[in-house]
């Protein structure tokens, strides 16, 4: 591996570290639930699922797991 090549890797490792100055803006995810892949949109601060369950409540465990992983990455809902 070059130079250049170890000097990114190293900076992707401190990026990765940094985890606050990642800011996701949207995402689309495939989620293998237990039972059938879902999947789960994120735009503008508005989260979507395609499972039932989403449907019916406006919130899932697919949802409800990709924001314990993204936490800090995606803003947080401001109460009105």
């Amino acid at each position: 591996m070059d130079y250049a090549m170890v000097n990114k890797l190293q900076k992707a490792k401190r990026y990765a570290e940094q985890r606050d100055r990642i800011h996701i803006e949207s995402l689309s995810v495939t989620f293998n639930g237990d039972n059938n892949p879902h999947t789960v949109h994120y735009q503008n601060g508005v989260w979507q699922c395609d499972c039932e369950f989403f449907q019916a409540r406006g919130l899932c465990s697919h949802t409800m797991a990709l924001e314990i992983i993204l936490e800090g990455m995606i803003p947080q809902p401001t109460e009105s």
